[in-house]
C-alpha cells in the first residue's frame, strides 16, 4: 500500500510549484485601472493670497437739510418710485421736501428780477462812461451792484436746492427709510444712501516675508464663496514700505473691478495675488506628484506599462506645479489610480 502512495505523492510535489508560477503569471497579468492625461504647454501663476473685505468706491447719504413735506420721487427707468437695489444716476431726483413758506423766504423772483436791473444799469454806465457822462466811481458803484444782485440770486437757487434731493453719484441705492407721501421730515433726516461699487477696494495685511515680491501694478484674482463660479480681477495699487514691528506685516490696497455687481460691500473675499506668471510650460496636478527618496516622481503610461518617472519642478502653486525635467510634451500621465503602481505595472486606460 506504501508503494502504491509513493508514484502519488511525488506527483503532487510536482505540481505545487507549477500552481505557484501559474498564480504569479495571472497577478503579473493583471491591468491596474488609471485615468490619464495628456501633457501639453500652458501657463502657471505663483501666487500670495490673502483674505479681506470690500468697500465700495465711493458712498454718500443722504440728509434733509430743511424741516419739509416728504414726497419720494419715481425713478425714470422703471416708471415707479425709488426702491432699495436701483442703479440710479448722477443728478438724478430722488424726493422733493415741499415747504410753501421756506420757499417764498427765498425770494428767488424778486432776487432774479434785481439781477436783471442791476445788468441793466451797469451796461447804461458802462456806455456813459466810455462818453465820459460819468466818473469811474460811479462805474465802479454800478458794477459791484451787479456783483452783489448776482450773489444774492445764486445763493437763493441754494437755498431752494434743499428742497430736491439729488444723487451727487452714480451708484447703487443702499438705504431709503420708508416715509409717507406727504409726512413732515426733520432737518436732519437720513433720504437716501448711495453706494458706488462698480470699483471696490480692500485693505490687506501681508507677511513681511512677502515684501519683496508683492508690488503695485500686480494682478489679483477674487474670489467669494457665494459666487463660487466667478472670478473678479483686480489689480494691487498701493504698498506700504514700512512693516508693523508687532503684526509684522506690512499693508497693501487691492483695487477690484465689479462690473456687473456680483461682489457687495462689505464682503469677504479671497485674493490671490499674482507675483510670477510663465507661459507655455508643462503643468501638471501637485496631488499626483509622489515623494520618494530619490526624489519627486510620477507615473507615465507607455505601451501599455506605468513607468515611474523622476520629476523636477519650477514654479509651485496650491494646486499645479510646473514640471521643468523629466516629462515630454504629448506624453500620457496618470492622474488616478497611481496609488497602487509600482514601475512598470500593466495598466488599463479607462478615461
Amino acid at each position: 500500500m506504501k508503494k502504491n502512495l509513493l508514484p502519488i505523492t511525488a506527483a503532487l510535489i510536482m505540481l505545487i510549484p507549477a500552481c505557484r508560477n501559474q498564480e504569479q503569471g495571472l497577478t503579473a497579468d493583471v491591468e491596474i485601472p488609471v485615468t490619464v492625461e495628456d501633457i501639453s504647454l500652458r501657463s502657471i501663476e505663483e501666487y500670495v493670497s490673502t483674505t479681506g473685505t470690500v468697500y465700495p468706491k465711493g458712498e454718500i447719504t443722504l440728509k434733509s437739510k430743511i424741516t419739509a413735506a416728504y414726497y419720494l420721487e419715481k425713478n425714470p427707468q422703471t416708471g415707479r418710485q425709488w426702491q432699495l437695489g436701483d442703479r440710479i444716476r448722477a443728478g438724478a431726483l430722488i424726493a422733493r421736501l415741499e415747504d410753501r413758506e421756506f420757499v417764498l423766504s427765498i425770494k428767488l423772483e424778486t432776487s432774479e428780477l434785481n439781477l436783471e436791473l442791476a445788468e441793466s444799469e451797469l451796461k447804461k454806465q458802462e456806455s456813459l462812461y466810455e462818453k465820459g457822462g460819468i466818473t469811474l466811481k460811479d462805474l465802479k458803484t454800478a458794477s459791484i451792484n451787479y456783483e452783489n444782485a448776482k450773489t444774492t440770486v445764486e445763493n437763493a437757487r441754494l437755498q431752494l436746492e434743499k428742497t430736491r434731493i439729488v444723487a451727487p453719484i452714480e451708484g447703487v441705492i443702499v438705504e431709503l427709510p420708508y416715509y409717507t407721501q406727504g409726512t413732515q421730515v426733520d432737518q436732519g433726516s437720513v433720504i437716501a444712501k448711495i453706494m458706488d461699487y462698480q470699483t471696490m477696494y480692500m485693505n490687506v495685511q501681508l507677511p513681511e516675508k512677502y515684501a519683496g515680491t508683492v508690488k503695485p501694478e500686480q494682478n489679483v484674482k477674487l474670489t467669494n464663496y457665494t459666487i463660487p463660479n466667478d472670478t473678479l480681477y483686480g489689480k494691487v495699487t498701493q504698498i506700504s514700505p514700512a512693516i508693523n514691528a508687532d503684526t509684522r506685516t506690512f499693508q497693501g490696497v487691492i483695487t477690484v473691478n465689479n462690473p456687473q455687481l456680483l461682489l457687495r460691500p462689505g464682503m469677504f473675499v479671497k485674493a490671490d495675488i499674482v507675483t510670477r506668471r510663465k507661459d507655455s510650460v508643462i503643468v501638471i496636478p501637485r496631488s499626483i506628484i509622489l515623494s520618494r527618496q530619490r526624489g519627486k516622481t510620477v507615473f507615465v503610461v507607455d505601451r501599455g506599462l506605468a513607468v515611474e518617472r523622476i520629476i523636477e519642478t519650477g514654479l509651485e502653486n496650491l494646486t499645479e506645479a510646473e514640471v521643468v525635467r523629466g516629462l515630454n510634451r504629448n506624453e500620457r500621465i496618470v492622474t488616478s489610480g497611481f496609488e497602487t503602481l509600482s514601475n512598470r505595472s500593466k495598466v488599463k486606460i479607462v478615461r
